[in-house]
């Protein structure tokens, strides 16, 4: 899957170098994505998720199931990886 955070949807995003002259070339800024795994408790198992740091700390403010039922609706979870 490519560089986008599962729960939060926040992905890359492009914009420019600028030297000391002024002179601009593009690049591009990659969300701070990491690998976890949790153990879901209604569901009874361990799912992998590739999470930002905000969707770890919305994941720590209201609880793992949901910041995936709220991450359904919005369409930035397509799949559970289940262990």
């Amino acid at each position: 899957m490519s560089k986008i955070c599962q729960i939060t949807g926040k992905r890359a995003m492009v914009g420019n170098n600028v030297s000391h002259s002024k002179r601009r070339t593009k690049r591009v800024f990659d969300a701070n994505l990491f690998d976890r795994k949790f153990y879901w408790v209604e569901e009874d198992c361990w799912i992998r998720i590739k999470v930002s740091a905000a969707g770890l700390r919305l994941i720590n403010k209201i609880g793992l199931d949901a910041a995936l039922r709220r991450a359904a609706e919005n369409g930035t979870l397509r799949k559970y990886t289940l262990l």
